[in-house]
């Protein structure tokens, strides 16, 4: 069984027992958190799709970590005109455990 979720601009296909690093969710490590924007749910012998979400269904998951990714550099400047801007940026994502999965 798996379902196809949607959160933080993104859509993730996850099943229950997998861990999923989304875009940084404001909860509690340790807590639970539950995805209502369910686009798709297969069971063994059922499909149902979501116009656009599935009625009733439901993603629940729990919290392991809030963290940061690595660092990724991004280096801006013109050339001939003695420009060069250096930056670096690390994306806050939040560990998930996906629990269950009610259809």
């Amino acid at each position: 069984m798996y379902a196809i979720i949607q959160t933080g601009g993104k859509q993730y296909r996850v099943e229950e027992g997998q861990i999923i690093k989304v875009e940084k969710l404001d909860v509690e490590e340790g807590s639970n958190v539950e995805f209502n924007d369910v686009l798709m749910v297969s069971t063994d012998d059922d499909l149902k799709v979501g116009k656009p979400l599935v009625e009733g269904a439901k993603v629940i998951g729990k919290v392991i970590e809030q963290g940061k990714d690595k660092k990724i550099i991004v280096f801006k400047y013109k050339p001939k005109k003695r420009y060069r801007k250096k930056m670096g940026h690390r994306q806050p994502y939040t560990k998930v455990l996906i629990e269950k999965i009610e259809a």
